[in-house]
C-alpha cells in the first residue's frame, strides 16, 4: 500500500479508487447492492463500512481485497486505540499474543 493511501481512510481510499475507474457513485452503489446515499456517507466517514462490503469493493474497483481488509482492521485499531495512553503498548502486546496464537495453532 503507498504511503498517500496509508494516510487517508478507508472511505476517502474507496471514493478515490472509483473515481479512478471512472464509476459513477450510481453505478457503484448498484453494484455493491446499496442505497447511493449509504455509498456517499461511507466515501465521507460518515457511516461505518461493512467488512462484508470489501469483496465486492475490491471486485468492481479491480483491486485487492486483501489491501481494503488491512485498511478496515487498522483504522478499527486506530478508532480504538487512539486515544488510549498505552496504546503503542497494546499493539505491541497484540502482536506477540498474535505470533503466539498462531505459532500454537499450527502445532495442532
Amino acid at each position: 500500500m503507498s504511503n498517500q493511501s496509508e494516510n487517508i481512510s478507508l472511505g476517502a481510499l474507496l471514493r478515490n479508487l472509483r473515481m479512478r475507474k471512472k464509476i459513477s457513485l450510481t453505478l457503484a452503489a448498484a453494484h455493491l447492492r446499496i442505497d447511493i446515499a449509504i455509498l456517499s456517507k461511507m466515501e465521507r466517514g460518515e457511516r461505518n463500512i461493512s467488512r462484508k462490503l470489501l469483496p465486492k469493493f475490491a471486485l468492481l474497483y479491480k483491486t485487492s481485497e486483501r489491501k481494503l481488509v488491512i485498511k478496515f482492521l487498522s483504522e478499527k485499531i486506530l478508532l480504538e486505540l487512539a486515544h488510549e495512553i498505552f496504546g503503542s503498548v497494546v499493539l505491541k502486546q497484540a502482536l506477540k499474543e498474535i505470533k503466539y496464537y498462531k505459532n500454537n495453532l499450527n502445532k495442532k
